[in-house]
């Protein structure tokens, strides 16, 4: 599917994580992944989880500033859950963020939902088409993560976000680029409301949370009023703390575990 494609040598790689970068037409070039690949014999079709980082970040950050990959391996030796393996891509690496939409003619949506996928199910032999795929992130990457796991409910089979961006508007607390660059002819791209309106018919599994200290609660608190409203099913939570990393790294755990229940559904 890929132009070219470098994937790190096992030689030396460390604590199960890979790093994969494939060259699409989506983003006009380069796009870098980071996988932990859960250690095993033969492991065949295992879950895929695309976990989204927010603005400033890129492919990394979720292991080296929340060390997912340890908490991912923790509860897979707790058999609190099974071998997952959890993809971390860069956003494209747009501005101080691309918000996971299409704009200034590149696809960050369709890198994620389209390319990034392909090149795990290429590289990693335990992952393939018949793998359960799951979404969620942080801040502007659970805007992506509600976004696109809603939009393409079918393909996702449940969705969670942490401290989430609900509204395109709300990434001028964020980022220095007009918001101009977001805005597109297509309104339901530019909430999670709006797409949860436009594909209400076949929802995934949802559930986001919040810190209640953070600048963003007030907008999750008015998603989960319009949902409840709405009588959509989801689950809500609230928890101490801010926009930060401690919150995020304590929180993921839920995030991991909320996709093995439904697993089995």
């Amino acid at each position: 599917m890929f132009r070219t494609t470098e994937i790190s040598d096992p030689a030396f790689e460390s604590n199960h994580l890979r790093y994969i970068t494939v060259k699409t037409p989506h983003l006009r070039g380069r796009g870098d992944i980071c996988v932990f690949v859960p250690p095993g014999e033969q492991l065949q079709h295992i879950p895929l989880v695309i976990l989204l980082h927010g603005v400033y970040g890129s492919a990394w950050v979720w292991t080296h500033k929340a060390g997912v990959h340890f908490t991912a391996l923790q509860l897979i030796q707790q058999q609190q859950m099974q071998p997952m393996a959890i993809v971390m891509p860069s956003d494209g690496l747009w501005g101080d963020g691309s918000g996971y939409l299409a704009h200034d003619g590149l696809q960050f949506e369709k890198w994620i939902v389209e390319d990034v996928p392909a090149a795990v199910r290429e590289n990693i032999p335990a992952v393939s088409i018949q793998s359960p795929l799951f979404i969620s992130g942080l801040s502007m990457g659970g805007f992506g993560a509600l976004r696109l796991g809603i939009k393409y409910g079918k393909q996702f089979k449940a969705v969670s976000a942490h401290s989430a961006i609900t509204d395109i508007a709300q990434m001028t607390l964020f980022v220095e680029e007009p918001m101009s660059h977001y805005l597109s002819a297509n309104k339901t791209d530019h909430s999670v409301w709006a797409t949860v309106q436009a594909c209400k018919h076949f929802l995934p599994a949802l559930r986001f949370d919040c810190g209640t200290e953070d600048q963003l609660i007030d907008y999750n608190r008015a998603l989960h009023r319009q949902l409840e409203a709405a009588n959509i099913t989801h689950l809500y939570e609230e928890f101490p703390g801010g926009h930060a990393w401690a919150y995020w790294q304590l929180h993921i755990r839920k995030t991991l575990l909320f996709f093995q229940q439904h697993l089995s559904k």
